[in-house]
């Protein structure tokens, strides 16, 4: 059985926040865990960041693996991204497609 320090989503729609924990590496995104770590909330000003150093360590210690995001949260270097919605991305295509067309040369 491996287990991973992974982030698992908490939070409503459009306002995610979530919970660093250690899971095994067959669990779910948001399913059974086997301790809670710390906490992340990118929604807040300033960010939120809150984590068990020693829970941490402890994992750690165990042969726990850190996925990616994780490790570049504690290292300070993780930043969020907020993808744009659907909408948003066919307006943004759809300017750009007048935006060429405006521009491209008459074949006359």
């Amino acid at each position: 059985m491996s287990v991973t320090i992974r982030m698992a989503r908490i939070g409503r729609k459009n306002l995610p926040a979530f919970k660093i924990v250690a899971a095994t590496t067959r669990s779910k995104r948001n399913g059974i865990f086997l301790d809670t770590i710390g906490s992340y909330n990118p929604s807040e000003k300033p960010v939120h960041l809150s984590i068990d150093k020693e829970k941490y360590q402890e994992w750690i210690d165990k042969g726990a693996l850190v996925t990616p995001s994780v490790k570049e949260l504690i290292d300070g270097t993780y930043e969020f991204k907020a993808y744009p919605s659907a909408k948003k991305v066919k307006a943004l295509q759809k300017k750009q497609a007048q935006q060429a067309e405006k521009n491209a040369p008459s074949q006359e």
